[in-house]
């Protein structure tokens, strides 16, 4: 039986010249048999598995899950990010990575964090008996969705991965076993757990949490019926099910909760931790648990946004990419500004290695997205981190529609409501586009819409993209192009636990 103790400091007494440590003084004590008792056991087991989604790696390092390692593996490896922050950083940006990558390390760490405090939770709620029903279906459908989350993640990274659930639990309670060396389970196994949990997550999770009978305050950022419903379409587009992506998200649609928020740079202040486009966001209190996101994508030496570190950025490839006129271009990052040590920051001017007199260039373009110039001006800010939204889920809809039945006027429609959103040129009508054309509109609306939301690595290979895209990238930079999708569908498994464990093979990737 395992015992959390808060005892006192140690007091050292002298007497003579003898000296004894006085017994510590036992003020509480937690272990299996008075843990998961009450309805307050239940909620703080249960909301300790969403603080995983923010978590720091634990290496006094104040980097999270997502807005961290997410955006690392899926957008900095891809033409959308870089950063000029280190070598292993810099090795993601430049698909330059190997097994012993730390941010590798860092992302399987996090990912199966999330997977074994659900695990935990729910093994000891369905244990209980001293909450309702309703309240065990409650709880353990949030921590099944979570669990769902941090599946979905690791798969996208590493395909094939180890499969652990709560029926683990027990057994290794009882029969712990330190030189376990389990083998990997296929992805498509590992999609019928995720289906399984967001099913079961969808049925028993209320819509929303206005009135809530087991909450008693307006808690939005659980996870709710649309939330699963939208986690469970975009497992579908990822397996390439059209038809059940096109089903989900009409039936989500007639959930009557989700809109598109007004504006784009509205929607991610962040004092708008919370509006009608959100389906489900890690959010943060700057005073209470705030995140270190500001920190990293901030500005460096801007009047603005102060003692930021500009640690990443979107890459000027992609920033050009955009249209001027385009909200998500032209309120969404900081170019062309003053800087507090008196140079002028600009956009490298092509062909011209050396800045001009008293300007200096800027590695990669500085975005707002989590850097509110209105925010926090404290280290740790209170950004929320949007996961689901409805924009994707209109995206989502217009590719499976295009997939099943080529170019149409709803798939039209459906994009062009985020590019009006944003003031971007609209799509033209259906009968100027192929299916190959439109998907290329909806790849490159979906990277203006959505970059640095840890989608646009998934969104390149689900089109067969990922090779052709980031190697004109980085042919683009003068770095090697050196994607090959066969070995790089899926990262490494990180070398430490190879070295742990054999039955995670590198053979057949990079």
């Amino acid at each position: 039986m395992k015992h959390l103790r808060i005892i006192l400091p140690a007091v050292l007494v002298v007497i003579l010249s003898c000296s004894k440590i006085d017994e510590p003084k036992v003020f509480s004590s937690l272990m299996s048999t008075n843990a998961f008792q009450s309805r307050n056991d239940a909620i703080a087991a249960t909301n300790a598995v969403y603080a995983r989604l923010k978590a720091p790696s634990g290496i006094s390092d104040a980097w999270m899950y997502y807005a961290g390692f997410q955006v690392i593996i899926s957008d900095l490896t891809t033409d959308v990010g870089q950063s000029n922050g280190g070598t292993d950083v810099e090795a993601m940006t430049n698909c330059l990575w190997g097994s012993s990558n730390q941010y590798l390390s860092f992302s399987w760490q996090q990912q199966y964090k999330l997977v074994t405090d659900a695990n935990t939770a729910i093994y000891y709620l369905g244990k209980m008996t001293s909450i309702t029903e309703a309240e065990k279906a409650q709880f353990i459908s949030e921590c099944r969705f979570l669990r769902a989350l941090g599946y979905v993640d690791l798969t996208d990274a590493f395909g094939p991965v180890i499969l652990v659930t709560d029926k683990d639990v027990e057994n290794n309670i009882l029969h712990a076993d330190y030189e376990s060396k389990p083998s990997t389970t296929s992805v498509e196994e590992i999609d019928k757990v995720i289906i399984a949990d967001l099913e079961y997550a969808a049925a028993n999770l209320p819509v929303n949490y206005k009135s809530h009978t087991i909450y008693p305050t307006t808690d939005v950022g659980r996870a709710s019926k649309g939330a699963a419903m939208t986690l469970l379409m975009k497992l579908y587009m990822r397996e390439k099910q059209w038809q059940k992506v096109v089903d989900l998200s009409a039936q989500i649609k007639a959930l009557n909760e989700y809109a598109l928020y007004p504006t784009y740079d509205g929607l991610f202040k962040e004092a708008n931790l919370w509006c009608e486009e959100n389906i489900f966001n890690c959010m943060a209190n700057a005073l209470v648990d705030g995140m270190e996101i500001m920190n990293h994508f901030g500005p460096v030496n801007n009047a603005e946004v102060t003692d930021r570190w500009g640690w990443l950025g979107v890459s000027w490839y992609f920033y050009d990419q955009f249209e001027k006129g385009d909200d998500r271009r032209d309120k969404m990052f900081f170019v062309d500004y003053e800087g507090t040590d008196g140079l002028k920051y600009i956009e490298p001017i092509k062909g011209q290695d050396t800045p001009p007199e008293g300007t200096t260039y800027m590695p990669y373009a500085y975005t707002k997205k989590y850097a509110d110039p209105s925010g926090s001006t404290t280290y740790y800010d209170g950004h929320g981190f949007p996961i689901l939204r409805y924009a994707d889920v209109l995206l989502c809809r217009a590719e499976a529609l295009n997939e099943l039945n080529g170019p149409n006027t709803e798939s039209i429609d459906l994009i062009n409501q985020t590019k009006g959103r944003a003031h971007a040129t609209l799509l033209g009508n259906a009968g100027g586009f192929t299916k190959e054309s439109l998907r290329n509109a909806i790849l490159l609306e979906r990277g203006f819409e959505f970059y640095f939301e840890c989608k646009r690595r998934q969104d390149l290979i689900r089109m067969d993209k990922y090779e052709s895209i980031t190697n004109a990238y980085l042919t683009a930079i003068k770095q090697v192009p050196n994607i090959n999708l066969a070995t790089d569908k899926y990262f490494p498994y990180p070398q430490k636990q190879v070295d742990l464990n054999p039955n995670l093979s590198n053979a057949d990737r990079r």
